[in-house]
């Protein structure tokens, strides 16, 4: 388990978004997770020069509907550069979590051998709410901001 800040990076090692489209498709479910999450995507995309006209953002249901989502948004946009799937699945009394992270992983991890658009991962797999708490915003940062910085790298390798 993390114990520190993991969002701390060195903003000047992070190319510019400037010339870049982005993609990021949310999931309704933990609002109060996936909304900071994506909050935190899209403040670091504008902070690496991105403009908003160029962030394209979906809400989909749940986290398997991401799949679904990505899919669609890779078919409507083929312009863009990058994906963020953002989602929150937080383990329950039954295996409906091993279901949904397993497809989940599986079908995101599909769609980057499939398709010419990356799709970044961007979904917390938590024990407790307040595990995914502290990796939304709380005390161990924000992957949304983790996933931007990875999405700006994976749209300059596209583009080479």
């Amino acid at each position: 388990m993390a114990t520190t800040n993991l969002s701390s990076y060195d903003k000047s090692t992070i190319p510019s978004a400037k010339q870049f489209r982005f993609g990021i498709v949310v999931s309704e479910w933990n609002p109060e997770i996936t909304e900071n999450l994506a909050k935190g995507a899209i403040e670091t995309f504008l902070a690496h020069e991105a403009t908003e006209e160029n962030i394209i953002q979906w809400d989909v249901p749940g986290s398997f509907e991401l799949i679904y989502g990505c899919k669609k948004m890779v078919q409507k946009h083929p312009e863009l550069d990058a994906i963020i799937a953002i989602g929150n699945v937080i383990q329950g009394e039954t295996k409906h979590f091993d279901f949904v992270c397993d497809g989940v992983t599986q079908g995101i991890k599909d769609l980057n051998v499939q398709q010419d658009i990356p799709i970044v991962f961007c979904v917390l797999t938590d024990n407790t709410k307040q595990q995914s708490l502290d990796r939304s915003g709380g005390k161990h940062g924000n992957k949304g901001t983790e996933c931007a910085v990875a999405a700006i790298k994976m749209a300059v390798l596209k583009n080479l």
